[in-house]
């Protein structure tokens, strides 16, 4: 007995650098893919993930932006945490962007950057910057570690505050010395509990019941929900809430993909380009139930004439989140996983028919004035919303869909079907150019058995193109649609719409994409005719490896509806 003891325990403490352990506790954290770009401060690490290259994947990006973006794919479509290397200096500056857009979006990621030496640190070295002040910020924690007897306790607190709660980014950054230095490694304990940090805050049971109350004595009750759905992993008790409550519903952009987009309740989405019966109803209903959303500006318009009418009910874990923006009648703290049974059990069966009716109404308007002349066009250019129709009916609502920023991302959240949670993948609340191309790399990795299709404008393209060099180098099944319209087009809307027509800085020239994708070995097509679209779709779908498809779309086409900005929501415009 004795004996095994012995063994047991020279088993449980080996002696490792600080690389090793940190690579370790990957191990024992389950990762299995990590998005990075070497460099000096971070050298150690990298060598040591040498010897374990047999048991996680490391990809090779080619610009730390690149890195981050795609773990943020990554942990968008598994519902994992998003790993990701960089080195000091500018190598982690410019992860900033992607800690931003993690962070406003509740991606969980865990960021290691390289630092210089610890004796170094202050003295301007080269390469040296006070990441921990830089990204402070913008990231749910980060810590600086000077001694690798620190990395299995500070890595553990990483994982679990990237994950647990609200989601968000986290960044270690880690000195050369530590990564080197040699210490005594344990048994890695995970963290399940931090003093002073709660994750969850308690269920109030009173406040369930109060909600409930309201909600069964509403005449026009209606459901706005956000991406809290899909962290909470709650699809499958937001569904029955709706069933039971027969309450129309609409997401935010970031929660679109939670319920089938032709779920029988689904009445489409909210915000300054979404549907117009959502927007105009919110004005009018008698109840709002705000699920696992924050009420954006975006989606709000004016404040002070949004939902005036109406008894407010907010169900969200994040307290900071109630009553930031708008003013609840019932608040409700908590997982929207925990909470929302407790609120089904609460409520009476109901539908409530007449006034689902008016959301058909308003979408038959909509239908009339937007949706039909955009899905035929009166000329022979082609249009936005007839390539996502078209892409929709080949993939049959199946696909992960990842977006950039501009008009094509507010045509696709409009447009796409979806079957399945975890499915429109895009930057939402930072409005990131450049993030689609390498959001869909990690979000391949993340789904590997799902297609993936980038939808991006010329413009964002552009400003991560590079990453086409890491689709090369891993040969990724990633596809490419870019709608080129030769501008920049939300900002040239704008200006037609709001700055009379005065084009400043909009148009912008492009290379020829399909030849600059087969520079990098990647097949691809370009689209200028209708009579060629669905056979060009067909065949970048049907390729096997990445594919590009550029398509040439109306230069000055304009999405709509639109609420113009600083006007109420039942002022959205339908031209």
């Amino acid at each position: 007995m004795k004996k095994n003891k012995t063994a047991k325990a020279k088993h449980a403490i080996r002696k490792l650098s600080g690389s090793a352990a940190l690579l370790e506790v990957f191990l024992s954290e389950k990762v299995d893919t990590i998005f990075g770009y070497p460099g000096g401060a971070i050298m150690p690490i990298y060598d040591a993930l040498y010897d374990y290259q047999q048991k996680m994947n490391h990809v090779l990006v080619r610009h730390e932006q690149g890195a981050i973006h795609a773990a943020q794919g990554y942990a968008r479509t598994s519902g994992k945490t998003g790993i990701v290397f960089a080195t000091s200096g500018p190598g982690a500056t410019n992860l900033v962007t992607g800690l931003a857009d993690a962070m406003i979006d509740s991606t969980p990621l865990v960021c290691i950057t390289g630092q210089v030496y610890a004796h170094l640190l202050g003295t301007d070295a080269f390469q040296e910057t006070d990441v921990i002040n830089i990204t402070t910020p913008v990231t749910k924690w980060n810590y600086q570690i000077t001694d690798a007897t620190e990395i299995p306790s500070v890595l553990a607190k990483a994982f679990y505050i990237a994950a647990s709660g609200r989601p968000g980014p986290v960044l270690i950054d880690i000195t050369k010395n530590a990564q080197i230095q040699q210490f005594d490694y344990e048994e890695y304990q995970p963290s399940e509990h931090i003093r002073s940090y709660r994750p969850k805050p308690i269920v109030r049971k009173k406040f369930v019941e109060e909600a409930a109350k309201l909600i069964n004595e509403a005449k026009k009750p209606f459901v706005v929900f956000g991406q809290g759905v899909i962290l909470g992993h709650a699809e499958n008790e937001f569904k029955n809430f709706l069933d039971k409550s027969g309450i129309p519903a609409a997401w935010t952009i970031l929660g679109m993909s939670a319920i089938p987009t032709d779920y029988p309740l689904a009445v489409g989405m909210l915000g300054m380009h979404g549907n117009y019966g959502p927007n105009v109803l919110t004005n009018d209903c008698d109840v709002l139930i705000a699920i696992g959303m924050r009420f954006d500006d975006r989606v709000t318009g004016r404040l002070d004439k949004y939902a005036k009418q109406a008894k407010v009910i907010h169900l969200d874990i994040d307290p900071a989140e109630i009553d930031k923006n708008v003013k609840s009648t019932v608040p409700v703290w908590g997982d929207c996983k925990e909470t929302l049974p407790l609120l089904t059990k609460l409520i009476e069966k109901k539908t409530h028919k007449e006034w689902l009716q008016k959301f058909k109404d308003y979408q038959k308007q909509e239908d009339e004035k937007c949706i039909y002349p955009e899905m035929h066009p009166a000329n022979e250019i082609l249009s936005m919303g007839e390539v996502i129709d078209a892409l929709n009916k080949l993939t049959n609502g199946n696909a992960i869909l990842v977006t950039d920023v501009g008009q094509h991302q507010m045509v696709t959240c409009r447009y796409a079907k979806y079957n399945q949670s975890r499915s429109n993948i895009t930057s939402g609340g930072l409005g990131t150019m450049g993030f689609a191309l390498p959001a869909a790399i990690g979000a391949k990795y993340g789904a590997p058995d799902r297609t993936v299709v980038t939808i991006a404008g010329d413009g964002g393209f552009q400003m991560t193109i590079q990453e086409l060099g890491t689709i090369m180098q891993t040969g990724i099944d990633v596809k490419i649609i870019v709608l080129n319209n030769q501008f920049l087009g939300m900002v040239r809307q704008w200006q037609e719409l709001f700055n009379d027509r005065r084009y400043s800085f909009v148009d912008i020239q492009s290379p020829d994409f399909v030849e600059v994708a087969k520079a990098y070995h990647i097949e691809g097509q370009k689209v200028t005719d209708r009579t060629h679209l669905n056979q060009a779709l067909k065949n970048m779908l049907d390729h096997k490896g990445a594919y590009l498809l550029e398509i040439m779309v109306g230069k000055e086409n304009n999405v709509f509806p639109m609420v113009p900005q600083g006007c109420s929501v039942s002022e959205i415009r339908l031209s």
